[in-house]
């Protein structure tokens, strides 16, 4: 019984990636916009994925991220980054909703921070 309990625990955890796809420097662009991509897997069976919606947080300000082409898991936006700045200090943040007995769940995931530097 106890190695029964055990395998079901470990068999229904959930697990949630959030992979930066963005390198960590870029060349200078005129137009100063830059690609920042994710990638994100989840093991949660529940997620309504028409409800994922990622964004990319900069200091205060936040940019929506579409779905790239032909991939389900994967998302970029472009953000600005002034002419006199030299790096791009960002983090990712997730919501989404979930199906539960009764009304949908709303939950959200954030990223840790990354740098993109731009020389």
């Amino acid at each position: 019984m106890p190695v029964c309990v055990l395998l079901s625990l470990l068999t229904a955890c959930i697990t949630h990636s959030i992979t930066n796809l963005t390198a960590t420097s870029a060349p200078r662009n005129p137009n100063n916009q830059y690609l920042i991509e994710y990638a994100w897997d989840t093991t949660q069976q529940s997620i309504r994925p028409i409800s994922v919606t990622p964004h990319v947080i900069v200091g205060f300000d936040s940019y929506p991220m579409r779905p790239i082409l032909k991939m389900t898991n994967r998302w970029e936006a472009y953000v600005p980054c002034p002419p006199d700045k030299n790096e791009i200090v960002y983090h990712f943040k997730v919501d989404y909703e979930y199906s539960r007995f009764g009304k949908p769940g709303q939950a959200s995931k954030l990223s840790p921070e990354y740098k993109l530097v731009i020389k």
